[in-house]
């Protein structure tokens, strides 16, 4: 201010005496008078945004939302692979409380406490499947000597074979392939040591995540209300209402899979030991219990357990019997994957079979055979959600408060 004031005397005092001069008759050339400075004037600023095509704009913003999201779906998939033996126990635990859950409730209502109908069914359910493996394993015992005898006489049926068939090998080249395959076997022994240790972890972690699975189902069946009641409160006030709706949603179309998925699986079961039965094929309980079980692997698992069948049936009555029991084994896979699926997961189940087999395939990646287990029951309630939440409005604030899902019990009150 003060510059300002010095330098406005000074314009001052020289206009005055140019004033002086021009009067006296000396005014200065017009190159060398002072003119007093123009006015600043104040305008908008000239700096705009740039401007770029529209499908780039909007490829760009796609972009980074999909780099977002891949990032994001990286992340959590990370986590489950790091913490696989904790997430994978717990999602088969809900799955199985997804199947026991209607009798826990109706223990419930015949007048027991929640919490000992739960202990009840979970100790009976570890129970059945205690009695389903020793039924297979005494069938096993009881035939082992039968079926080893029909082995080695499999495998001098195939060494008469290769001498006498197309091949002529000579006896001194059949013995030297069953010297190499020996040899291939016996290799391995310098390992023995690592190997004992790598399945003395495995069986660990196995034993660990059995434990866990029956202390999350136990709690699961016995307190499903407040862990839930939990869960949706982790959700802002406004999206409480959406959230409950959607777990009910996951949780009805979970329950269907899994209870069509054990009711396919029986089919399965029954229709391969009716056909060992009929051809009189070694062990046909037990296979049953093996393709009953192995039918929860979805596509693969059915398959995998009937060829068991097909390889016994080669083995104790030779290739006749062996393509009947496949022929067997084929006919109950296309009466399920073609009539039992559609028919009883379509209506549930809005889920396009590519979607199955990417399921599969990334659960195999994460967890293996597990991930494969529950990869699709899992799509699939996620696939349910996502429909409810894009067909519905949001709620209103009058909404209805959280309950239970499974049944049994009257919900949490509505936090105000």
């Amino acid at each position: 201010m003060e510059v300002r004031q010095r330098l406005s005397r000074s314009m001052t005092r020289l206009r005055d005496a140019q004033r002086r001069r021009a009067e006296a008759g000396f005014a200065l050339p017009a190159e060398v008078q002072v003119q007093a400075p123009a006015p600043v004037v104040i305008g908008t600023s000239n700096f705009e945004r740039a401007r770029v095509p529209h499908g780039v704009d909007l490829a760009a913003a796609w972009s980074w939302r999909a780099l977002v999201i891949a990032a994001a779906g990286l992340a959590i998939g990370y986590a489950i692979s790091r913490f696989s033996m904790i997430v994978l126990p717990v999602a088969i635990a809900v799955l199985i409380s997804a199947l026991a859950v209607p009798v826990v409730n109706s223990l419930h209502r015949a007048g027991l406490p929640r919490k000992l109908a739960s202990l009840l069914v979970v100790i009976g359910g570890l129970a059945f499947v205690a009695l389903l493996l020793t039924f297979v394993g005494q069938q096993v015992a009881q035939g082992a000597n039968d079926l080893a005898q029909q082995v080695v006489d499999g495998l001098e049926q195939i060494r008469l074979w290769l001498r006498d068939g197309p091949l002529h090998a000579s006896d001194s080249q059949i013995n030297g392939y069953i010297t190499q395959v020996q040899d291939l076997v016996t290799s391995g022994n310098k390992h023995v040591v690592t190997r004992i240790t790598e399945v003395g972890t495995t069986l660990g972690h196995i034993v660990a995540g059995i434990f866990i699975v029956l202390f999350s189902t136990y709690f699961f069946l016995a307190d499903g209300v407040r862990i839930w009641s939990w869960v949706v409160r982790l959700f802002p006030r406004a999206a409480r209402a959406r959230a409950d709706s959607s777990g009910r949603v996951a949780w009805v179309s979970l329950t269907a899979f899994v209870r069509a998925t054990v009711l396919v699986a029986l089919t399965d079961a029954l229709g391969v030991t009716l056909v060992a039965l009929v051809l009189k094929v070694p062990f046909a309980p037990a296979i049953g219990v093996l393709v009953f079980l192995g039918a929860f692997i979805p596509l693969v698992g059915a398959t995998l357990s009937g060829s068991v069948a097909v390889l016994v049936a080669l083995v104790a009555h030779g290739p006749l019997v062996a393509l009947l029991m496949l022929a067997g084994v084929v006919l109950v896979q296309q009466i399920e994957a073609h009539v039992l699926q559609p028919f009883m997961l379509g209506r549930f189940v809005r889920l396009h079979p590519l979607g199955v087999i990417l399921a599969i395939g990334c659960g195999v990646l994460i967890a293996g055979i597990a991930g494969a287990l529950v990869a699709v029951p899992l799509v699939a309630a996620l696939n349910a959600v996502v429909l409810h939440l894009a067909d519905t409005a949001a709620p209103a604030e009058s909404a209805e408060p959280v309950r239970e899902l499974s049944g049994g019990g009257a919900g949490p009150r509505r936090e105000r």
